[in-house]
């Protein structure tokens, strides 16, 4: 490590570069706005790739490396997500009886078909006694 420009042998003091490394007046370093116009030249640059390819890409990964898409979907979703799995919690009582009935008048043809419903005997608000 000899070639080294910071282990020149000189003492430095503790994490500081070298004095030939080290910012002197009259230097005026970076232009004002050079990392800006990089990095926005760099966006314009991955936008116009992504418009031009980017559907594609997407395509090639989920054929040839599903487990990556499935990352960068994963890192997509919000870190704290609350699932309600249990939904009717926050139901009234007749809320509930209107989704039975919605659900009883939706599954009755084809239960009525099989030849189950009313004629198995079940005690429901229409059979008959």
């Amino acid at each position: 490590m000899a070639d080294d420009p910071r282990k020149n042998g000189k003492e430095t003091g503790k994490g500081k570069p070298p004095v030939e490394y080290q910012f002197k007046p009259g230097n005026p370093g970076r232009p004002k706005g050079a990392r800006s116009k990089l990095g926005e030249a760099f966006i314009e640059d991955l936008l116009a790739a992504w418009e031009s390819q980017g559907p594609a890409a997407i395509q090639t990964v989920i054929e040839k490396r599903p487990q990556d898409f499935l990352k960068v979907v994963a890192s997509l979703m919000p870190k704290d997500l609350n699932v309600n799995i249990n939904q009717m919690d926050d139901l009234t009582d007749e809320q509930l009886l209107e989704r039975i009935r919605t659900l009883d008048a939706a599954i009755r043809p084809f239960l009525d078909a099989e030849g189950a419903g009313r004629a198995t005997g079940r005690d429901g608000p229409e059979t008959a006694h």
